[in-house]
């Protein structure tokens, strides 16, 4: 089954109760995980960028600076939203974006680190989150392979580690989703392999679930017009909603790559496949040979193989033409 994590990322707007509330509607949308995420803001960027006026959300702040903090919460917020989620049976995933981040976390105990595409190449994140006996989720947006290669070589060994194939374009136009990238980090890495997706709807995230993706990580909202940094982006309620259940059918559609026979098929089976039939009359004890018979519906007698075993007895009784054989009309 998909393991289908919602993204409530930043779209709390630094509302404990908006938090909240999009754990509860991740849980009532029967998502697997619900995800946000830590940022030490010092360590985040340059004081320049840090105080550099930003009038994108005025509401937050007025600097970069005052608007990321605006969105960060203390310890006992932080485990009081891991404990609504384990009440709703959730688990509870947080993407760090800094050593300090991964030590706040680790005093939080989340069920799993979620590495953003950007901190792929964070040499000293890596090998610091890797001596934490947590799960990671890694995505690889915005990187080339050999980036990829050496982040995998760093994690791979330490702790429970799977990929997400991900584009960092909000949106991502349709043509740049390259879903084969799953099979590709499946067949290179030997490591489940999951897709985060910023696209309008869902329909590639579907795509992915086809490919044969372990997870799928989407943006959530309680509104997609509301200010903030991913709204817009953000599958609403009733979207997310959608999506689940499309994604359990497409499951389903699938299927387990076993051939048998199931009830339905078998009605038809028998109403349309052919079976042994005699071409003229026939008496008790005589030997039937092949060229005697001719198949045809219905499917309810001898098939071909057990006509041709058969007609090595004698018959038990007489048999007209156009008679349907049966095993107990021979000896």
């Amino acid at each position: 089954m998909t393991y289908i994590i919602a993204e409530a990322g930043l779209n709390h707007n630094g509302s404990i109760d908006i938090a909240k509330e999009l754990i509860r509607v991740a849980a009532e949308s029967k998502c697997n995980a619900v995800k946000f995420q830590k940022r030490t803001i010092e360590l985040l960027a340059t004081e320049e960028i840090l105080n550099a006026k930003d009038d994108r959300f005025p509401d937050f702040g007025k600097t970069y600076r005052e608007i990321r903090e605006h969105h960060e919460f203390s310890l006992e917020e932080y485990k009081s939203l891991k404990e609504l989620s384990q009440h709703y049976g959730l688990d509870f995933i947080v993407t760090p974006f800094d050593t300090e981040a991964v030590k706040f976390l680790d005093k939080v105990g989340v069920d799993k680190f979620k590495l953003a595409s950007h901190s792929l190449t964070n040499i000293p994140l890596l090998e610091f989150i890797k001596t934490f006996n947590t799960p990671v989720i890694m995505s690889t947006g915005m990187s080339n392979i050999e980036e990829v290669d050496t982040a995998v070589s760093i994690l791979k060994d330490y702790v429970d580690l799977e990929l997400m194939h991900c584009i960092s374009a909000y949106p991502t136009p349709e043509e740049m989703h390259n879903m084969n990238m799953i099979d590709f980090y499946k067949e290179r890495y030997s490591l489940k392999v999951g897709y985060s997706g910023h696209e309008i709807g869902w329909l590639p995230s579907i795509c992915a679930v086809s490919k044969g993706a372990d997870s799928i990580e989407r943006h959530i909202t309680l509104d997609s017009k509301m200010n903030g940094f991913d709204h817009k982006l953000s599958l609403e309620p009733k979207e997310l909603t959608k999506m689940v259940l499309d994604i359990r059918s497409v499951e389903k559609i699938l299927g387990n790559a076993i051939r048998n026979v199931n009830e339905i098929e078998d009605i038809t089976r028998k109403k349309y496949h052919v079976s042994a039939v005699t071409k003229k009359d026939f008496k008790e004890n005589q030997i039937i040979k092949m060229d005697d018979l001719i198949f045809k519906n219905p499917g309810t007698g001898l098939s071909y193989f057990e006509a041709k075993e058969l007609i090595k007895n004698p018959l038990k009784i007489d048999v007209s033409r156009d008679v349907l054989l049966t095993k107990k009309m021979f000896k």
